[in-house]
């Protein structure tokens, strides 16, 4: 196992090293934990995709110390990009633009466009500034499965394939950022995040666009994503109680995320109370898919959040983490 590093500035300077030589190293952003490498070295690059399991045609996001730094990595930005990142950079957001001439195919998944977001999280940013470039980060788990929110997630989805882990406590949003994708004739959300669709609109004064066939290929767009080892099905309250005590009944072992704290009193059951505010929620998700995903039991059953747009982005994220999973039935 990598060994981990108090984040201090020797700390954050190794771990720059880590990145020039090459490496891997594993940091915090606000939203989940990343899996860096040196986003200008194609060898680097290619170690993320193996370290994951991930097509090389998925794209990466590329994190920035600071909006100056796009010109590099981005060309015909438009006007809409400036007015996003003055409004949420430093934070959760990423822009699809066009890419820049030179800019490795590794990046991009082969396309004409990139992903760029500058972060938040004071080590994310220290570890940038160090660097001194572009850090290529997708979330710090094996493709397809649960991001990462703390440095022992890190640890135990990789082990020794990652160099160096920076421990800078669990994330403070808890989910991947929100994606605009710029490069086209209107802006589109392309992945709803802790920014909102009203709140984008607001800040540049249009009506989004939604993703369509044409539109970039972007992370986290996959149908099946997101997702424990343990099947999870996602349902309304009633039926979530219902199944679980038909399969306890018989003698299955089930594991239940529910926004109640008032847990049948079964044997066999593995429940966790998640907040009923869309932010604290989101926050402890990752955290408590893992969890439940250890709990040994045949499935996870996951009551459905509110049809509102604060939990959107949560929504998405369970839709995904589902995809594929028996359907639930109670009989």
């Amino acid at each position: 196992m990598p060994r981990a590093f108090s984040v201090d500035a020797s700390s954050i300077e190794h771990a720059a090293q880590v990145l020039r030589a090459g490496g891997l190293v594993g940091f915090p952003t606000e939203t989940v934990y990343g899996l860096g490498a040196d986003a200008s070295n194609d060898e680097a690059l290619k170690k993320i995709y193996t370290a994951k399991g991930r097509p090389r045609n998925h794209p990466l996001i590329v994190h920035l110390e600071d909006f100056a730094a796009v010109a590099q990595w981005a060309k015909n930005v438009p006007g809409a990009a400036h007015a996003l990142a003055r409004r949420y950079w430093p934070g959760p957001l990423t822009l699809i633009l066009e890419r820049a001439d030179g800019v490795s195919d590794l990046l991009t998944g082969g396309q004409d466009t990139i992903a760029l977001r500058v972060p938040s999280h004071p080590v994310a940013r220290a570890l940038l500034a160090a660097f001194g470039g572009g850090i290529a980060a997708p979330s710090a788990n094996r493709y397809g499965r649960v991001s990462a929110t703390t440095a022992d997630h890190v640890r135990s989805e990789f082990g020794s394939a990652v160099d160096l882990v920076l421990d800078g406590g669990a994330c403070e949003v808890g989910i991947e950022s929100t994606i605009v994708d710029l490069s086209g004739p209107q802006p589109a959300l392309l992945r709803p995040g802790s920014i909102g669709a009203a709140e984008l609109e607001a800040a540049l004064g249009i009506v989004l666009a939604g993703a369509g066939a044409a539109s970039p290929r972007v992370p986290g767009s996959i149908a099946k994503h997101y997702s424990p080892q343990t099947p999870l099905m996602l349902m309304e309250a009633d039926l979530v109680v219902e199944l679980a005590a038909s399969m306890t009944r018989q003698g299955h072992k089930v594991a239940v995320l529910a926004r109640s704290a008032r847990q049948p009193l079964l044997e066999g059951m593995t429940w966790v109370a998640a907040s009923s505010e869309p932010a604290a929620y989101a926050h402890d998700l990752y955290a408590n898919l893992r969890a439940l995903d250890a709990a040994g039991c045949g499935a996870i059953l996951v009551e459905e959040p509110p049809l509102e747009p604060a939990w959107a982005a949560i929504h998405d994220r369970l839709t995904r983490a589902a995809a594929g999973s028996p359907t639930p039935d109670a009989t």
